[in-house]
């Protein structure tokens, strides 16, 4: 697998944290709930397999925007719903500025992805903790398992927070 081979340290009965290659394992997708479902199963793999890189805190998840909001110079990023609305009313509502949605990483010119979200100096990361990757693991196992009833329940139940997935 060529996670494992950039990485150096081998997996699972063979694995050796020694040998990592990198000190920040960065996972970076989109900011919808297809990237949702990719660190899903991204955490999920770490956790199960090569779970030292996220007890030694070398797991991180980058944090792309969800809106550039924009009026003749002045451009803000915004992570959230919330955020947007501020940056439109900072810039005098949303009938004078412009906003565009990113449905993906794909959408963003390079000069955008560096300052957003690779840029070492303006980028969000946060550090996985090994609660986070088993509460990655546990919805992984009840999505992807054998058992309908706790697959159906969570749908159920979170079906309502997807909104538009198609937008």
């Amino acid at each position: 697998m060529p996670i494992v081979i950039a990485l150096g340290t081998g997996i699972g009965d063979e694995f050796d944290i020694t040998k990592l290659r990198y000190n920040k394992i960065v996972i970076m997708a989109d900011a919808d709930v297809d990237g949702a479902h990719i660190r899903t199963l991204l955490l999920t793999f770490f956790f199960r397999y090569m779970r030292p890189l996220i007890e030694q805190g070398h797991v991180y998840l980058a944090q792309p925007p969800l809106f550039k909001v924009s009026k003749g110079k002045k451009i803000r990023y915004a992570f959230s719903d919330e955020e947007r609305d501020q940056f439109m009313a900072e810039f005098g509502g949303s009938g004078s500025c412009d906003i565009q949605r990113y449905k993906g990483l794909g959408e963003m010119n390079a000069h955008q992805l560096w300052d957003t979200t690779m840029n070492p100096d303006t980028r969000i990361l946060r550090q996985v903790n090994i609660e986070n990757a088993a509460e990655a693991d546990r919805i992984f196992s009840m999505l992807m398992g054998d058992v309908v009833e706790p697959r159906r329940d969570f749908i159920e139940t979170n079906a309502l927070f997807a909104g538009n997935i198609d937008a």
